[in-house]
């Protein structure tokens, strides 16, 4: 081991030792100070209970990515809402057995309930042909209605020592213990220890179930261990985030993890680190909102942090395709009025080089506006130049006149080559009407490259008309800047 590791694995273990050993304190004091000054004392991390939560925040998000990497992926997403509603009656077991809020007595409950529920469910898989999301329904019903029973029968009969006992739903970082921290040391190294070892079996499993029990691995015995450490994150979990909240931290960051991460290592590694990064945040906001909830706040930063990255993300986020799509969608008119102008320039012989926006106007069906804003699109991207006709028609407002450029000149050509080249390919060489490619080759021509171009040429050896008779612009009349005159 080197040094820099050796030094990370000292620091971490004396932090971990301080937490463990401090006075628990409420995160955060009742004083009304400015949020700036909050944020210094949490940044500070001089107060042990800021230290104690934090770090079983930062534990418990570990925790959570990593095991829930598999939720996911596995489809297992109801399997841990269902673990995190089992664990309900044992919490409450747990409660009437010592006859006080004992945090021991309360884990050792919930422990036993979710055990319970992992042997229902395998029992259920094994001995019945129910689907497995129908037997997660039926286990997740029936132990969370039994814990609300028993909750509501423990506060009939008037246990002294009860209040709090509700945290238990919802989280309550403050009454977090060294044995909670314990608790998620122990976690998240079982489950580290667990994915290490077997990997590749998780992996081939995960992917090829009959492949891998062909090759002898034990799919079974796999996924009840898998199963087991999903319910002690749970169970770790419940100080921090709660019964209801905690499958939420299974999900969020596993599947936030999932928009980028190709390869199962990346995966792991990305998932176990946004949900530390939700785990530290949503405690570092709980810390400046001065009595809001942890819990909540860390799935809150989580679903945020998802949020953000699913309409963001660089490849595909959903705001990325919409521009996409609206550059696109730009691209293309642009490439019909080019075309448009050519087919104009073409019907006066090539003869002028003046379009107005009347001509425009008829030739492609729009209104006034529409065509004035394409205009002035073509204008702004160096495709032609305007001005304003000063002999109009008395009725008619002063027509723009637009003349292409040497750059606009070229685009126009490539995109009615495109489209005559494509039309006559679909007439020679797939046997079509000529009157029947016109729709295909308005479509097709805004996707074509210039390699696919060259080798229809090719194949057509180099065609000067369309299946109309209409000139087909070469690489001569594309790259000379200037109108072809007619032979």
């Amino acid at each position: 081991m080197d040094n820099r590791k050796k030094n990370w694995l000292v620091c971490f273990s004396i932090f971990l030792l301080s937490s463990l050993f401090s006075e628990a304190k409420q995160i955060g004091t009742g004083e009304d100070l400015y949020w700036m000054t909050q944020a210094e004392r949490f940044l500070e991390m001089k107060d042990p209970s800021v230290q104690r939560v934090t770090l079983g925040a930062l534990l418990m998000g570990l925790s959570c990515g990593l095991i829930g990497s598999y939720v996911v992926t596995r489809k297992l997403s109801l399997f841990g809402d269902t673990l995190s509603h089992a664990v309900l009656p044992g919490i409450a077991v747990g409660f009437i057995w010592a006859g006080e809020k004992n945090s021991f007595s309360l884990i050792i409950g919930a422990g036993i309930a979710g055990f319970a529920g992992v042997c229902c469910l395998s029992l259920l898989k094994k001995f019945t042909k129910i689907h497995e999301d129908s037997s997660l329904g039926i286990v997740l019903s029936a132990f969370y209605a039994l814990g609300i029973c028993l909750l509501t029968r423990i506060q009939k009969v008037g246990y002294t020592d009860q209040s709090g006992l509700d945290s238990f739903m919802f989280g309550q970082v403050t009454s977090l213990s060294s044995g909670d921290i314990i608790g998620l040391f122990i976690t998240l190294l079982l489950i580290g220890l667990f994915i290490t070892i077997n990997f590749r079996q998780l992996l081939v499993t995960g992917f090829d179930p009959q492949f891998s029990k062909s090759i002898g691995i034990p799919n079974d015995f796999l996924q009840f261990l898998l199963w087991m450490l999903i319910a002690f994150c749970v169970i770790s979990s419940l100080q921090l985030v709660g019964v209801i909240l905690v499958s939420a931290m299974l999900v969020i960051p596993a599947a936030t993890a999932s928009l980028f991460a190709k390869r199962m290592k990346n995966y792991l590694v990305l998932s176990s680190i946004l949900g530390a990064g939700a785990g530290v945040s949503g405690t570092f906001l709980s810390f400046l909102g001065k009595g809001l909830p942890a819990g909540p706040l860390i799935v809150l930063f989580s679903a945020f942090l998802f949020l953000v990255i699913l309409l963001l993300r660089p490849e595909n986020g959903i705001i990325v395709r919409w521009l996409k799509g609206r550059s696109e969608r730009s691209r293309i008119i642009i490439e019909n009025t080019l075309k448009a102008t050519f087919q104009i320039l073409e019907q006066k012989d090539f003869q002028e080089n003046e379009i107005t926006s009347l001509e425009i106007m008829k030739k492609r069906g729009l209104s006034r506006p529409e065509v004035e804003r394409e205009i002035d699109n073509l204008a702004s991207s160096g495709f032609c130049t305007k001005s304003f006709s000063s002999n109009d028609e008395a009725n008619l407002p002063p027509q723009t006149v637009m003349i292409l450029t040497p750059k606009g000149w070229e685009y126009a050509c490539k995109i009615v080559r495109n489209h005559r080249l494509w039309e006559l390919y679909l007439t020679n060489e797939a046997q079509y009407e000529p009157d029947h490619v016109h729709e295909d080759a308005e479509k097709i021509e805004h996707v074509l490259g210039e390699k696919t171009v060259r080798q229809i040429e090719r194949l057509l050896k180099n065609p000067k008309l369309d299946p109309h008779g209409k000139l087909i612009p070469s690489i001569t009349d594309i790259h000379q800047g200037s109108l072809p005159r007619p032979s």
